[in-house]
């Protein structure tokens, strides 16, 4: 049975979300959107669980429609999926996230917003080995997750941490947030990290930034005090600590691959000693 026809209690509100690969984490995920009246689901290939996943909850009543599109980048597959959504709003969240208590509540309100208003940005506390979820006064920045149908769209230039771009007024949800569980050990968090940070420097690269060698000496530092001291990562001990620290790799690489490719054009690898052995 469709809730988007028998249920009067929810809400006039899309939610999209990609996904690959996201059985351990999607199922959450889409049942903390119980209250939206559309979910459009773009899967890009899975080839574990996931489809079987989705296609049970939809069995169960979940307003959810799945889709399958072939992986074109980031911001490529969330404009799809956002130009698929039908509702008045509609929200962006990622197969290992959630609405806490908190969020759902505060979305009815959102929705209300006066016409001025056309999107929200939101909270998220990640979840964090040896401690769990960040409390609510430790959050990562807030990021624009829920705007107006037809009043924002994705900057398809951007690789990594896409976002869309707005059409008029944003506010901050002081209320709520989204819950990351995605608990990866380090060695597996650094592949994460090192893979953005190659899609980062790629699109500064094509941008024709340039970047002062300094920054691979500032940002790292700069990076992790705002993580530890901005977002109050210092009290969740050393799981706080580890994250903090995490960022700091992650913008250290991506100063770092920015800087190195500029020096392999400016001067190509050259085994000099070899090539005197190989003249005498």
């Amino acid at each position: 049975m469709d809730k988007r026809n028998d249920d009067p209690s929810s809400l006039q509100l899309s939610a999209f979300v990609i996904c690959k690969n996201e059985a351990a984490y999607i199922e959450a995920c889409l049942r903390s959107l119980d209250l939206c009246s559309d979910i459009v689901v773009v899967d890009s290939g899975s080839t574990d669980e996931t489809p079987q996943i989705v296609a049970r909850l939809i069995e169960e009543g979940l307003p959810i429609r799945f889709l399958h599109r072939d992986w074109p980048g980031y911001a490529a597959q969330k404009q799809f999926a956002l130009e698929q959504c039908t509702g008045e709003w509609c929200l962006n969240i990622d197969a290992d996230e959630r609405l806490d208590g908190d969020l759902r509540e505060a979305l009815s309100d959102m929705v209300c917003a006066r016409e001025d208003i056309v999107a929200w940005r939101i909270r998220r506390r990640p979840y964090l080995i040896g401690y769990g979820f960040t409390p609510p006064h430790v959050f990562e920045r807030p990021n624009l997750r829920l705007i107006r149908r037809g009043k924002g769209a994705y900057d398809l230039r951007q690789r990594v941490h896409e976002g869309i771009v707005p059409a008029g007024k944003v506010e901050i949800s002081h209320k709520g947030s989204l819950l990351h569980f995605r608990p990866l050990p380090m060695g597996e968090q650094i592949l994460k990290e090192n893979a953005y940070s190659t899609l980062k420097s790629d699109q500064l690269i094509d941008e024709g930034r340039t970047r002062p060698k300094f920054r691979m000496l500032l940002t790292p530092p700069y990076y992790f005090l705002r993580l530890y001291i901005g977002r109050r990562l210092f009290l969740c001990g050393w799981p706080g600590f580890i994250q903090a620290m995490t960022g700091a790799v992650y913008s250290f690489m991506t100063e770092v691959k920015v800087y190195q490719n500029r020096a392999l054009q400016e001067r190509p690898p050259l085994d000099e000693e070899a090539k005197g052995k190989a003249e005498t």
